[in-house]
């Protein structure tokens, strides 16, 4: 793979993959393939397929609700169901009021600083006091922070624990973690910069988990990849289509699905405040693309261009 001719200098430290049923190539530039990078909402993919897993195991129903799972008190926030959340339909905003968002957005933007810190007890505390709007499309860190959170408190697990059993360990995912702090970082840890190439603070922290606090390598997201091709991952079910999810797109359990060049592509990106990623899959076809970036400039086009291009190499040769 040419990462020059494909990203161009927008992108100097990045990643990316390809997996067909021939194989995993991968390729790198600016660091090595061991690097880990942060793969911001791509994590709500995968507590999509906790969520899948944990009704295939009968821990939850689908009409299970938050106040079932977390100690939330009688609550509007307390009634609201996982299925609603794994649509991103659950009338919870992207982030509560009490969050602060526009102060943390700010403190981002000026000097760096990670805006999702909190512990699980702070994140519970803000639900507490959340306004639960009607129900429709709106996309929530917020709600799959409390998804993963819930999955976990119906497993008797952390959710990092619940991570590590079903998802990391039994696919032995190269440099794919949670750090819940910086000091747990691991030692191929990248700093990602922002697109005039200022560096910008790691995305940790316990609450933000299961939205988008996973790091990993590209060896480690390609392998998942490629075990949700193969059906060797658990919770393949959170890749099927169940609800509209805005224009052209339909979404799964945090996956979304969408038609290009004629071909069903599902798929999750990830944006945090120096990273970008991008991960897709032709369930058909039986390929799939991944490109992970330490810069925060989109590498959403590339991607799908990426797989793409790389399905019709695959179905021609």
């Amino acid at each position: 793979m040419d990462l020059e001719g494909l990203l161009g200098p927008q992108h100097p430290v990045a990643a990316a993959a390809l997996i067909s049923p021939a194989g995993v190539t991968v390729a790198s530039r600016g660091a090595d393939l061991d690097a880990d990078f942060e793969i911001g909402s791509i994590s709500k993919a995968v507590t999509g397929l906790l969520y899948a897993d944990a009704l295939e195991r009968g821990e939850i129903r689908r009409e299970s609700t938050l106040g079932e799972l977390l100690p939330l008190g009688d609550v509007p926030a307390a009634r609201v169901t996982l299925a609603s959340l794994t649509q991103h339909r659950s009338g919870l905003p992207g982030l509560p009021r009490s969050a602060r968002p526009l102060r943390r957005a700010i403190a981002l933007w000026r000097h760096g600083t990670n805006p999702y810190g909190d512990n699980l007890e702070q994140l519970l505390t803000q639900a507490r006091k959340v306004r639960v709007g009607r129900p429709r499309t709106r996309y929530s860190n917020f709600g799959f922070e409390l998804l993963g959170h819930a999955l976990a408190g119906a497993a008797g697990r952390s959710y990092g624990r619940l991570l590590h059993e079903r998802v990391i360990d039994p696919l032995g995912l190269d440099h794919f973690y949670l750090p819940k702090a910086v000091d747990q970082l691991g030692p191929n840890a990248l700093i990602g910069r922002n697109r005039r190439g200022e560096p910008r603070q790691p995305w940790t922290g316990e609450a933000i988990g299961p939205a988008g606090g996973i790091r990993s390598s590209v060896r480690g997201v390609a392998r998942l990849v490629a075990a949700l091709l193969d059906g060797s991952a658990a919770g393949i079910a959170a890749l099927d289509p169940v609800a509209p999810f805005g224009k052209g797109a339909r979404i799964g359990a945090g996956w979304i699905t969408i038609e290009a060049e004629g071909r069903q592509i599902t798929w999750h990106n990830g944006g945090t405040g120096g990273f970008r990623s991008w991960a897709g899959l032709d369930r058909d076809a039986g390929t799939g693309a991944v490109i992970l970036s330490a810069t925060s400039v989109s590498v959403d086009p590339f991607g799908l261009s990426l797989l793409t291009e790389h399905t019709r190499t695959v179905l021609n040769s």
